[in-house]
């Protein structure tokens, strides 16, 4: 058995907002939704390493919309430059973002940030 992806909420009409932060700021490429699930709104988004997903996050309408506070997608980079170049493009998007938990996960290092919507993101890295 593997993940095939994960489902974060977002309000209603705000793709281009799910496009800015999860395909600009985080660097997914958003990939087309299905005809049969196209018009329920929302739009998904995919990481390749080669040609393997490794990587996918579905942003879906859920009205009424409430941001998971602490539930969250935990997305890998694979080097600590790969990570800060990550934080830096998230920071320049105006994102909020945090360190505070830097090197609280034995193993790894990372931040957490909030998407548009207030949903919280892990992006993290090996540390060896």
């Amino acid at each position: 058995m593997r993940l095939h992806h994960v489902q974060v909420a977002m309000p209603r009409g705000e793709e281009a907002e799910a496009r800015r932060f999860y395909g600009e700021a985080l660097g997914l490429e958003e990939v087309q939704k299905p005809p049969s699930l196209a018009g329920r709104g929302g739009c998904w988004f995919r990481a390749h390493d080669g040609e393997v997903v490794v990587a996918e996050v579905h942003l879906g309408v859920e009205d009424p919309f409430v941001p998971a506070a602490k539930a969250h997608p935990g997305l890998v980079c694979a080097s600590p430059a790969e990570l800060d170049a990550t934080a830096d493009r998230i920071r320049r998007g105006g994102y909020e973002l945090s360190w505070a938990e830097r090197d609280t996960f034995e193993g790894y290092i990372r931040f957490h940030a909030r998407d548009g919507f207030g949903n919280r993101v892990e992006v993290m890295t090996p540390t060896s």
